[in-house]
Formats: structure tokens, C-alpha cells, sequence
């Protein structure tokens, strides 16, 4: 069994992986959780990792190949000079591992105890309070015998 990429019809891609597991094949649709600001508030909705695209595992002499095509949400198989591009196992268990790191930084709790790995703050114990847009946190961290809240990047705090 092999993986394969699918691209599907725009904003499809919740039907195509419905239709796809109707017919018993073996999808990952891979999906982040992200956080966007509308109109001054925050909301958290959940995304896919690659817009347009989705996963399947199928054997080269599947039948279900000429199904495919014909599959409601499908766009087509994306390969080159007429035959579909295949993708290693490793390629998609990189992507299962690195879903699952997204998803353990993205559960760091305000109030919950981090550390600092990066930046001028690196070693220094800090109290998660909140994230500041999708590419920074507020921490706060003792110095000068006062809590100060800081400014620092997603990628600097360790849980």
C-alpha cells in the first residue's frame, strides 16, 4: 500500500473524505486547530494542514482507482506525466509526529509552568498567560523581584 495526494474541489474537502471513506479507503486529512482574530475577537477553528489537498493509501492495481475520479469532492490525482505521484510511509508519519507536537503547544494552559529555551529569557521559569497573535505568548517571568509580563515567541516556550 502506497500513499497517494487527492486535490479536492475548493472548500470539498470535509465531502471528499466522507465520499472516500464510503468507499473503504484509507484516508488522513490532516487538521490544525488555529487561532484567528475577526472583528477584534479571538476564535479558534479548526483547519487543514495543506488547503487543497488530502491523503489516501491505496495498492497500484486498486480497482478503485477509476472510482476515484468520479468521487464527489475530488479535483484529481496529483501526479506527473499521467501517472500519480507516490509519497513514503515516512513522509506521512514526519507529519502525524508533527501534528502531534502542534497539538501538545498548542494545549499549554494560562497559568500552567513553562520554561524559556530561546531568546534573552533562555533557562528562565516563566507562567504561561496567554498567546498574542499566532506567532507570540505573554509570560510572565521574575525579575527585579516583580512579575513581569513579556512578550515572547511561540517557539521559545517549553512546556
Amino acid at each position: 500500500m502506497t500513499w497517494y495526494a487527492l486535490q479536492y474541489k475548493p472548500a470539498q474537502g470535509d465531502r471528499a473524505l466522507q465520499h472516500l471513506q464510503n468507499q473503504d479507503i484509507t484516508c488522513f486529512y490532516p487538521k490544525i486547530t488555529v487561532e484567528k482574530i475577526k472583528a477584534g475577537k479571538r476564535t479558534k477553528k479548526l483547519e487543514p494542514l495543506f488547503p487543497g489537498y488530502l491523503f489516501v493509501n491505496l495498492e497500484q492495481t486498486d480497482p478503485v482507482w477509476v472510482k476515484l475520479r468520479s468521487t464527489r469532492g475530488v479535483l484529481r490525482i496529483v501526479g506527473f506525466a499521467n501517472k500519480p505521484a507516490a509519497i513514503g510511509d515516512d513522509v506521512i508519519h514526519h507529519i502525524r509526529g508533527s501534528l502531534d507536537s502542534v497539538a501538545e503547544q498548542g494545549g499549554i494552559k494560562p497559568g500552567q509552568a513553562v520554561q524559556l529555551n530561546e531568546g534573552p529569557f533562555e533557562g528562565i521559569n516563566a507562567i504561561f498567560q496567554s498567546y498574542d497573535g499566532e506567532a507570540r505568548a505573554i509570560v510572565l517571568i521574575n525579575f527585579m523581584q516583580k512579575q513581569q509580563r513579556v512578550k515572547v515567541p511561540v517557539s521559545a516556550i517549553k512546556n
